[in-house]
């Protein structure tokens, strides 16, 4: 497992080279990231002249501030695992082996070092007293019980890290990834750590009016959303009485063998465990994390990492599947007949494929844009888009007319980028009324719902190499 240690620097010319020494004795693989933050007091020197092929070491030509400094660092990751290291001595690098052995253990995405939990140096008690209000409102706002907010040794998972999209370009970065982390559902552990804090004196930067920063970034991400994607599903997960609906128009199309590609929080394979197999898939390692929870200990469920770019995949058409799901999956293809046609090499002959997708693109807004939508689709269209990819139509109707109506709505006039939860969660009590619609076969709806069955001389497309299946 490669750690990857990001050292965001600035004007630490009397600890740079000691911090150095202490992070590579550490025993494990590591590839160590240094960012110097515009350092006037001979640091970028002393960098410069570093000649170790396990360092790499980048420059701002002016100081932006540590957030963009670990902007710049995680952005050139490549581990498993990410840990922030100050260079300023504060922190220990002896104790990075225990910051990062819940995730080593699969415990946890992200760790965060508690000065308050172990040994410390005395704190100045404005730093104490700040701390503990900006804690105090994390766990209002967050509903956590963390002791340490602003703590700057933290540990994520890599592709945790490299998602984190930071925006805050000074201190406001520790509220930041602490609101996002929170926000987006993530597992974290916290364990107590050694703290020998600076004075100003010694060159401590910090001062009290990030304490105000802070308490703006904590309220700016809990209000506001950054991952459009992932909020959206979150949201999705609320209104379960929808996912419940959609699965029985299509439920007597399922069959036994069954696949769902992009299975995300699991909102929908979650009323389809009980199959005599079922494949669930995403290229997100939270998703593939959250879905191995989810559903440990039930045999019949195996998790995968699928990419509907790979093509035909030989392992999972070895599983002789007789229905593949993808719902709200094939718009963010670029290309979505190699996409379907590496779906037909996976399914055995005659099976079926049962699609979702967004209709008329008239309707296509912002919120479309903002899920990396490529496109919504006119019925005719993509039944011959079917056809030419080795699938024959059996049944295709609109869905959820009310829905395409709050869609227009909500993107068209009043341009927004994602549905407020408050409608949603609306929506989810007036969800039987999409039961009538069943009854209407409405001409149009928010989605367009298909299934086709392959025919029984589909070549497969590029067969991708296969990847280790897990099995929960």
């Amino acid at each position: 497992m490669k750690l990857s240690i990001v050292i965001p620097v600035y004007n630490e010319i009397h600890t740079i080279e000691e911090i150095l020494r202490q992070v590579r004795a550490i025993p494990l693989e590591l590839e160590i990231i240094i960012v110097d933050d515009g350092s006037t007091d001979g640091t970028r020197e002393v960098l410069q002249a570093l000649d170790a092929p396990d360092i790499k070491v980048f420059f701002h030509e002016k100081n932006v501030g540590k957030g963009g400094a670990l902007k710049t660092g995680f952005a050139h990751t490549t581990g498993d695992i990410v840990v922030i290291q100050d260079a300023d001595l504060e922190y220990l690098p002896e104790e990075i082996p225990a910051l990062i052995d819940p995730i080593v253990k699969g415990k946890a995405d992200v760790v965060f070092g508690s000065r308050f939990l172990g040994a410390r140096r005395v704190f100045m008690f404005s730093h104490l007293l700040g701390n503990k209000i900006l804690t105090l409102l994390t766990n209002i706002l967050y509903n956590t019980t963390l002791t340490d907010m602003e703590t700057c040794y933290k540990a994520f998972r890599g592709d945790v890290a490299r998602s984190l999209n930071l925006r805050a370009r000074d201190f406001g970065c520790e509220p930041e990834m602490t609101a996002k982390v929170f926000r987006r559902g993530l597992r974290v552990y916290e364990i107590p750590i050694s703290y020998d804090g600076r004075t100003y004196a010694e060159g401590k930067k910090i001062t009290w009016r990030d304490g105000f920063k802070a308490v703006y970034w904590l309220l700016r991400c809990r209000f506001t959303v950054d991952d459009v994607g992932h909020e959206t599903l979150r949201r999705m997960a609320a209104t379960d009485r929808y996912s419940r609906l959609i699965v029985q128009r299509i439920e007597g199309d399922v069959g036994q063998r069954v696949l769902e590609v992009g299975s995300g929080l699991g909102n929908i394979s979650g009323h389809l465990s009980r199959r005599e197999i079922l494949v669930v898939s995403d290229i997100t390692d939270t998703y593939l994390e959250k879905l191995q929870r989810r559903f440990a200990g039930n045999s019949r469920v195996r998790v995968v990492r699928y990419d509907l770019n790979e093509g035909t995949r030989a392992d999972l058409r070895d599983l002789e599947l007789d229905t593949i799901i993808c719902l709200n999956v094939l718009e963010h293809i670029k290309d979505d007949g190699a996409a379907l046609r590496g779906l037909a090499g996976m399914l055995k002959p005659h099976g079926r494929l049962i699609l979702l997708v967004p209709a008329h693109p008239l309707l296509y807004s912002p919120l479309d844009r903002n899920l990396d939508h490529y496109r919504r689709y006119r019925r005719r269209a993509l039944h011959a888009l079917l056809k030419r990819s080795g699938f024959t139509v059996k049944r295709s109707f609109h869905f959820n007319m009310l829905g395409a109506l709050g869609w227009w709505f909500n993107g068209r006039v009043l341009r927004r980028k994602i549905l407020p939860g408050g409608q949603l969660r609306l929506f989810n009590l007036v969800v039987g009324l999409l039961r009538v619609e069943a009854l209407m076969h409405p001409p149009f709806g928010l989605s367009l719902v298909v299934t086709a069955s392959r025919g029984p001389a589909v070549e497969p497309a590029a067969l991708a190499p296969a990847t280790d299946l897990k099995t929960s």
